[in-house]
């Protein structure tokens, strides 16, 4: 973390963490030592109970919370646990409006989803920038277009980005819609046209958010993230560096569960500091296309990317061109 002063007291610096664990004790080990690391004078809890008929659970679920009991450092811990198991949606979706009743803003960690140290005071500086702006969602810490991006600065605005470690404000989550209360009418009036020009991301995304509106889809909360972000015209922050990495990829996973899950996986890298902050709130198109094909769309990734390098090779063939006249 070149330029932070880690003479500082980095918990007094970190906003409040939410840790949302449900039966993954060595997983929680793992991402807890590396908060306990930054010491955070406050941390919020998230935790699903046991599934009906599945042996050995609900130790499991008990090995986890105790992980999360044995914080010896000054902080003010706050704990929600559901005796019952409420799935992904329910559980994160009613965790954090708990979380957000009683705090402004805070950095949101799965169990799987690991910090380079550097994200928390990235988070921390992006949360006072931006606080009070709503053209911005969310901050996000996963990066993975990074050998496709070429920007100068520290980060770039997007309209889609990665919920693997990331941080929000009280304000944004708010307009969080469940139920796509207002998606027929933006189906009907074919607003998604004006948002993707491929018409590919239009047809996916239009079955998804009819599956998420109609509740027959995949049992998941992020998916109705991204429609708030979309229709509300706002951006996610997604850093230059990927600040996250994934290490739940497994058969114990929920959804990242297939051994073609596994290149969705990056290893993380240090932020550099003072931070390089964009001149202004412009979203890379390129980035959003490429990230469309990342986890949604691969084949439509790969031609993305393909047309990316034509370009960018016509451009240093011209470049070099006019440097022989």
């Amino acid at each position: 973390m070149r330029g932070l002063d880690m003479s500082l007291d980095l918990g007094a610096l970190v906003p409040p963490v939410v840790l949302i664990v449900f039966n993954r004790p060595n997983l929680t080990r793992t991402v807890f030592d590396a908060v306990s690391q930054v010491r955070p004078t406050s941390l919020f809890v998230i935790a699903d109970g046991a599934r009906n008929g599945k042996p050995g659970e609900e130790e499991l679920c008990r090995q986890v919370r105790t992980v999360c009991s044995q914080v010896d450092w000054p902080c003010e811990v706050h704990t929600n646990f559901s005796d019952s198991n409420l799935g992904c949606r329910d559980r994160v979706v009613s965790g954090l409006d708990w979380v957000f009743s009683l705090v402004e803003e805070a950095i949101i960690l799965e169990d799987d989803c690991l910090p380079d140290p550097s994200f928390f005071p990235y988070c921390r500086e992006l949360l006072d920038r931006y606080r009070g702006d709503p053209r911005i969602s969310m901050i996000s810490g996963t990066n993975m277009v990074e050998k496709d991006l070429k920007t100068d600065y520290s980060y770039f605005f997007c309209q889609l980005g990665y919920i693997w470690g990331w941080a929000t404000w009280r304000s944004a989550w708010q307009r969080y819609d469940r139920n796509l209360a207002r998606w027929p009418e933006v189906k009907q009036s074919a607003l998604l046209d004006e948002i993707f020009e491929n018409p590919e991301s239009v047809a996916y995304w239009s079955r998804t958010f009819d599956q998420m509106h109609t509740g027959t889809g995949v049992n998941t909360w992020d998916f109705q993230w991204i429609y708030t972000t979309l229709i509300n015209n706002a951006l996610t922050i997604v850093p230059s560096v990927n600040l996250i990495s994934n290490i739940g990829f497994g058969p114990d996973a929920t959804h990242t569960t297939t051994p073609s899950a596994v290149q969705w996986f990056r290893k993380s890298r240090g932020m550099e500091f003072p931070l390089k902050h964009p001149p202004a709130l412009i979203p890379l198109r390129a980035m959003d296309s490429i990230m469309q094909g990342t986890l949604f769309q691969p084949a439509f990734r790969q031609r993305i990317v393909s047309r990316l390098r034509r370009l960018s090779s016509g451009r240093q063939g011209e470049a070099r061109s006019a440097g022989t006249r």
